[in-house]
C-alpha cells in the first residue's frame, strides 16, 4: 500500500479523461491527517473532479487514490468519509429535521447527533422548515450538517461556504478548525483566495494540475507575495514560462 501512515489521502499520478480531454493530468499529493487542507483554483480547473475521485464516485483513466489506507470508494470507508457537493444533496420536500434524522438512521449515528449538528451549523431555528423553502446558503448548511453526522474521519467539502454571509462563513471555518483539532481531516475546495489563510496547507490547482502544495506562509515566502491570490498568479506565470 502506498499510504505512509500519516496521510489521510494519498493521490498518485491521477488522470481523469472526459470527452477526450484530460480533466486531471498526473495529479499527485498527500493530505496529512487532522488538518484543514484547502484546494484552491479557478472554476473549471478540476477541483470537483478531484474530490469525486477521492470519495470514489469518479471513473479514472489511470493512477491511484487511497483514503485512510484503503482504495477510494471501498465499502468500509462509507461511514468514515463525509462528502458535500456543490449542489445540495438533501431531500427538498422534507424538513431540515426530517432530513437529518433520515441520514442519521442510514449512518447509524449515535443518539444526540442530530441535535449536535443543528447547533454546529446554526440551523436549530429552521429544524421544522421544509428544506426546499430555505435560501441557497441555508440549504447548503443542511448538506453540511448531514455530512457531519456520525463524526466522519474525513470531510471532503466542495465549495461549502458559497452563498453564506461573512459572519456564518467565519463561524463555519471556526468549526472546521475545531474538527481538525479533534482529529478530523478536512479537504475544502474554494475559488475564493482569501479563504486560503484559514487553511493549514494549500493545494493550488490550474487546468487539471497541482501548481503548488505547501503551507500558506511558505507559498508567500516562495513567491515574495503579500497574499495568496498574488502568489497563485505568480505561480501561473512561472508555469507558463517553464512551458514556453
Amino acid at each position: 500500500m502506498m499510504n505512509n501512515g500519516t496521510a489521510a489521502i494519498s493521490v498518485r499520478e491521477l488522470r481523469v479523461v472526459r470527452g477526450g480531454r484530460a480533466v486531471l493530468d498526473g495529479v499527485t499529493f498527500d493530505v496529512p491527517r487532522g488538518t484543514v487542507t484547502g484546494l484552491l483554483g479557478p472554476s473549471g480547473c478540476g477541483k470537483s473532479t478531484l474530490m469525486r475521485s477521492i470519495v470514489g464516485v469518479q471513473v479514472v483513466a489511470s493512477g491511484a487514490v487511497e483514503v485512510m489506507g484503503r482504495l477510494a470508494g471501498a465499502p468500509r470507508l462509507r461511514r468514515s468519509v463525509g462528502y458535500v457537493t456543490q449542489a445540495p444533496s438533501v431531500y427538498r420536500d422534507l424538513t431540515v429535521g426530517e432530513n437529518l434524522r433520515y441520514f442519521a438512521r442510514v449512518l447509524g449515528a449515535r443518539d444526540g447527533d442530530v441535535e449536535r449538528v443543528l447547533d454546529e451549523v446554526d440551523l436549530r431555528s429552521n429544524v421544522d422548515i421544509v428544506t426546499g423553502r430555505l435560501s441557497g446558503g441555508q440549504e447548503a448548511r443542511v448538506s453540511l450538517a448531514a455530512a457531519l453526522l456520525g463524526s466522519p474521519d474525513l470531510l471532503v467539502l466542495d465549495e461549502p461556504t458559497v452563498g453564506l454571509d461573512p459572519v456564518l462563513r467565519r463561524d463555519i471555518w471556526a468549526l472546521f478548525a475545531r474538527l481538525a483539532e479533534s482529529g478530523t481531516t478536512l479537504l475544502v475546495s474554494s475559488h475564493v483566495m482569501d479563504e486560503a489563510t484559514r487553511c493549514e496547507r494549500l493545494l493550488l490547482m490550474r487546468a487539471g494540475r497541482i501548481l503548488a502544495d505547501d503551507t500558506p506562509g511558505a507559498l508567500l515566502e516562495r513567491t515574495g507575495s503579500t497574499d495568496i491570490e498574488s502568489a497563485f498568479l505568480d505561480l501561473v506565470e512561472q508555469a507558463e514560462r517553464s512551458a514556453a
